[in-house]
């Protein structure tokens, strides 16, 4: 019973610190919701009010100790019945279709939705698709790709195919802009199912929009980098966008250090 307890608190805290973090960006969850929903599906039943509990601080998890089993990510209530349903990544896909969900697909040529091991034990999270991804349906093939394919293969000594590459967004913004928060809110569920499914030992965010969508803060990259947290129990690293270290390279130390902890953490050092 004090287990089921711990659970449901923990739940509440999550959803409750999600919520805020979603107001805080200005966006209005009621008009977010339905936008997922497609008009063949059921509707959501609206959730209960949540108890008044202060959102617990993300879980720090320092050197990312050897033996921890993360924890099954847990469903959202803001996430698609139809969505949560998926068994397989191509069924993801398939529940996505040719999405309108948000004001991203005039613009788009082609659904980037992801790439890689779809048991990877390791998941790198992007932002949004580029010109080049946009044209070839996969995430980080441009220059910036191809400098996180070097960290990969060169760095960490495995192959890109052995892990999962996916963005916080699956569809071009419009001259390549910062992904807006109504469009984060519309995609987000995609990629939340992509890592129930994955089920990854860890998690990689590439930039700031991936790390502070993920760890619902407003925390500057340049605090968030290099510190372990954690999210729904997965140890996650913070590290800047290889476009970034295209236009500042003296920082790719700092993301090399990030990423040998990462190596640490999956017993490749």
């Amino acid at each position: 019973m004090a287990e089921e307890r711990h659970e449901l608190l923990e739940l509440v805290r999550a959803t409750r610190a999600e919520l805020e973090w979603w107001r805080e960006t200005g966006v209005e969850i009621a008009k977010v919701a339905p936008s997922v929903v497609t008009s063949t599906e059921p509707t959501l039943a609206p959730a209960p009010e949540a108890p008044a509990v202060h959102p617990a601080a993300l879980p720090s998890v320092p050197n990312a100790p050897e033996g921890t089993t993360p924890v099954p990510l847990e469903d959202d209530f803001l996430t698609h019945p139809g969505v949560r349903a998926t068994e397989t990544l191509p069924d993801l896909r398939a529940v996505i279709g040719d999405c309108q969900r948000c004001k991203l697909a005039p613009h788009r040529t082609q659904i980037v939705f992801g790439v890689g091991n779809p048991n990877a034990d390791l998941v790198f999270v992007g932002e949004a698709p580029g010109g080049d991804e946009d044209l070839r349906a996969e995430p980080f093939v441009g220059r910036a790709g191809q400098l996180l394919t070097e960290i990969i293969v060169k760095g960490m000594k495995i192959r890109r195919q052995d892990v999962y590459i996916a963005n916080i967004i699956k569809c071009r913004p419009p001259q390549n802009r910062d992904p807006e928060p109504d469009e984060i809110a519309a995609c987000e569920p995609f990629l939340k199912q992509q890592l129930i499914l994955i089920k990854p030992k860890v998690i990689v965010t590439l930039g700031k929009f991936a790390a502070q969508c993920l760890l619902k803060t407003r925390t500057p990259i340049t605090r968030l980098r290099g510190e372990w947290a954690s999210y729904q129990g997965i140890p996650l690293m913070p590290t800047f966008h290889p476009a970034y270290l295209l236009r500042n390279p003296s920082d790719k130390r700092l993301v090399w250090q990030d990423i040998q902890q990462v190596m640490k953490a999956l017993g490749l050092l």
